[in-house]
């Protein structure tokens, strides 16, 4: 279906595999299309939750260097693959925080650079106690994309994400989960299991209310209380129009559990 991801949905939700295990699948332009497209294609199935993987030992090990230096052979200028490809990975982390249901990152080992700001951009990350993450760009003389700028001092502080962003200096899932930068380390053999119990259970919550959630939470920093305010009140009147709404309701009163449809 897809040259280098995996996808499959079952019970609403949708699990997507990187599949570049030989290059500890690093994110070349096809794989990104190919993200991009599988998580379009999760929605338009009806996917109510979506996981991400890495096929392999890696989750993702950042951007794709053999691609950038034959970019650089072809054209030129080492900058092109900064260009258009990073215009695209962009657009592919908008989507993540802009789809409104939830994406759980089941970060099964290497976790690199870009790869670790797309494993950020999800709304939760589960990490095998293999895993490791790093912001790898210093290292080769570049400054973060995807979004590290942005998610890493949200999760761990100003202080901390400056010290890892200016390093590049790897933490293990077990440090990176002390530092508020992930939600929990299982065994690798239940990273899966434990990542489906996850979605699964975000699945049949009203989703439409995540979608919500995910809009305020993308705003609450750039916001004044005012603002938040404001935003809180806007979509809280969505979604007392729903019909999820009505049904939790309705289920309270008749001491029944909800049946969500996110709508």
């Amino acid at each position: 279906m897809f040259e280098t991801v995996k996808y499959e949905i079952d019970n609403n939700v949708a699990t997507i595999t990187l599949n570049r295990p030989d290059a500890l699948n690093a994110l070349s332009r096809q794989i990104t299309t190919d993200l991009t497209d599988a998580i379009k294609k999760a929605i338009a199935d009806g996917a109510r939750a979506v996981i991400l993987t890495g096929e392999g030992r890696a989750f993702c090990a950042g951007g794709d260097l053999r691609e950038m230096k034959a970019m650089w052979d072809s054209e030129g200028r080492i900058e092109a693959f900064l260009e258009d490809p990073l215009e695209a990975l962009h657009s592919l982390i908008t989507l993540i925080r802009e789809t409104p249901v939830p994406f759980i990152a089941a970060v099964n080992g290497v976790c690199a650079g870009a790869g670790t700001n797309v494993a950020l951009a999800c709304d939760i990350v589960f990490a095998a106690e293999q895993a490791s993450f790093n912001e790898a760009f210093i290292k080769i003389g570049l400054s973060p994309d995807c979004g590290g700028s942005f998610f890493l001092p949200r999760a761990v502080g100003e202080k901390k994400a400056a010290e890892l962003l200016m390093t590049g200096d790897s933490v293990t899932s077990s440090d990176a989960l002390s530092i508020g930068m992930i939600n929990r380390t299982v065994p690798g053999e239940m990273l899966m299991q434990e990542s489906v119990v996850m979605a699964t259970k975000l699945a049949a919550a009203p989703t439409a209310v995540i979608g919500r959630i995910k809009r305020m939470m993308n705003a609450t920093f750039s916001n004044d209380l005012k603002e938040q305010l404001e935003l809180e009140h806007e979509l809280q009147i969505e979604s007392g129009r729903s019909d999820d709404f009505r049904e939790g309701v309705a289920a309270f009163f008749e001491k029944l559990p909800p049946e969500f449809k996110g709508t």
